[in-house]
């Protein structure tokens, strides 16, 4: 059975473009969704994909329609293929039903591990550049130690003033309030310091 899902960010937008799409493909059930592309919590996928079984196939508009960043729709999807259901992205070359779809998102999962390489190397170069300051290594008061690594990475990322702190929060799957835990724990200066910083880090781009 092919099943829609579609998304707006708005009350104000129309799902009539994607539902349009969606039903000429033959889809028999289509889902709706009005939630913000950067919030975390989609309950209406949650269910959708909860309620599919083996053979399926969960058709979209776009994948950005899906995924609110490229680490969480290689989730996403590795969980779809866990359970034998497919994925086909009507706008973009996706269609996990097919070799040459498979291919593709392969290339995906790869970028996303790439991603996550990354930041990793990011979280090193905070703490390297710690200890070169002469501050200790060890965790801030209060967070946990398993969250150590994540608190150099949060202030790394939020000083560098390109991403918003949604989008950090993201990366880091945490919450905003614990974003913000990690970066005043860490020291950093919020809002006035970063607004400075962000057109000489447009700048660099």
């Amino acid at each position: 059975m092919k099943i829609g899902y579609t998304r707006v960010s708005t009350p104000e937008q129309a799902f009539d473009l994607q539902v349009d799409a969606l039903r000429q493909v033959g889809c028999e059930k289509i889902y709706r969704e009005v939630i913000s592309g950067a919030k975390a919590e989609r309950p209406v996928l949650d269910t959708l994909v909860d309620n599919l079984r083996p053979g399926d196939v969960l058709v979209i508009w776009k994948l950005d329609r899906l995924g609110r960043s490229l680490t969480h729709l290689v989730k996403l999807v590795g969980q779809l293929m866990a359970k034998n259901v497919g994925l086909q992205s009507l706008n973009d070359p996706v269609d996990t039903t097919t070799p040459p779809g498979r291919l593709v998102f392969n290339l995906f999962a790869a970028l996303a591990e790439f991603e996550r390489d990354l930041l990793r190397e990011r979280t090193q170069a905070g703490l390297s550049a710690a200890r070169a300051r002469g501050r200790q290594g060890g965790r801030p008061k209060g967070v946990p130690a398993k969250a150590e690594a994540t608190a150099y990475a949060a202030a790394a990322l939020y000083q560098e003033g390109v991403l918003s702190v949604q989008q950090i929060a993201d990366r880091l799957g945490i919450a905003k309030g614990t974003l913000y835990t990690y970066l005043r724990h860490r020291g950093v200066k919020l809002g006035t310091e970063r607004r400075s910083q962000r057109p000489a880090a447009e700048a660099l781009r």
